[in-house]
């Protein structure tokens, strides 16, 4: 067995996790007080039958943060295989006060969070457990409302696989 601190074990690890697939979503969030945002998000993962929950995964260098516990409330966009506009207009990311959804239209759960009306689909929910893991914080996120954009049934939801396990 190689020890774990050793650089070609880091390499190692790198690349496995790296292959690791996952969807492409558009995280959206409002901070209760007026300011919504929205960023990309790949480490989501469906954490439960019933209630039906997800897991997502947010930097803990991320003002976000602080917004989810004000208003603990988020919708998760599906891009879809090709949507490469998504990634490009929220992979630069937004100040707390920059306006996230310029021109982009959108609807809104019950709980008054954006939903990308050109996404796959979405789900939406609240956050009912974290936990803080190096790096980023993990929010379960127990989903309340649902739909998928049938406008888009033929395109397939966008997948990621990184290069190196230690880096977006």
């Amino acid at each position: 067995m190689s020890d774990p601190s050793s650089d070609s074990a880091n390499h190692s690890v790198g690349e496995v996790l790296g292959r690791i697939p996952s969807g492409v979503f558009i995280l959206t969030a409002a901070d209760g007080q007026g300011r919504e945002t929205g960023m990309l998000a790949s480490w989501v993962q469906q954490a439960g039958f019933e209630p039906p929950c997800v897991t997502v995964g947010v930097n803990h260098d991320r003002y976000l943060n602080g917004w989810l516990e004000q208003n603990p409330h988020v919708a998760l966009n599906l891009v879809g295989d090709g949507q490469f506009e998504w990634l490009k207009h929220f992979g630069k990311g937004f100040e707390p006060d920059e306006a996230a959804f310029a021109e982009i239209d959108l609807t809104r759960t019950p709980q008054g969070v954006p939903v990308l009306t050109g996404a796959l689909g979405y789900l939406a929910g609240s956050i009912i457990g974290q936990v803080a893991t190096g790096d980023h914080t993990i929010y379960v996120v127990q989903i309340d409302s649902a739909q998928l954009n049938t406008d888009l049934s033929e395109l397939k939801p966008m997948v990621h696989i990184r290069k190196d396990g230690f880096r977006y």
